[in-house]
């Protein structure tokens, strides 16, 4: 099995990313296309996970005035339980390690109930109250 996480470059990369995304979170879970796509689209650092040279995964971050918000992981059904996820968190948290403007910031999340266990073996630590974002629930995680 060859599995490999690359930053998104180019169209096609973004291309690939978004429709990961709308098979997940628009067709799988329901939620609102206008709420899956944002402003943010161009700031943000994206990735790309490919299990066997098929596009599976991806991931996003960017930099709020909070800090840096790591969002959007997202894994095709049929490529779940495979690692896809936790090689997505591992290339997001490398790339933010070389990030000079990333040094000192805090790295935190908006984790689905069903996704805290991954962010946990990361460190990531559950903050605040359980919320609902898109008729989902879930908690906001830092990185302690």
């Amino acid at each position: 099995m060859s599995l490999l996480v690359e930053k998104v470059t180019g169209k096609a990369g973004m291309d690939l990313a978004l429709n990961i995304r709308h098979s997940v979170f628009v067709l799988e879970q329901g939620v609102n296309p206008e709420d899956e796509y944002d402003q943010f689209e161009d700031e943000a650092t994206h990735f790309l996970a490919s299990l066997n040279g098929k596009a599976v995964g991806t991931a996003r971050y960017r930099f709020t005035p909070y800090g840096i918000k790591l969002e959007r992981f997202a894994v095709l059904q049929d490529a779940r339980g495979r690692g896809v996820g936790q090689a997505l968190v591992s290339a997001v948290l490398r790339d933010l390690m070389v990030n000079e403007e990333a040094k000192g910031k805090i790295r935190y999340l908006h984790a689905q109930l069903s996704a805290i266990p991954l962010y946990a073996k990361f460190g990531f630590k559950k903050v605040g109250e359980m919320f609902e974002e898109c008729e989902i629930q879930h908690y906001k995680m830092e990185l302690a």
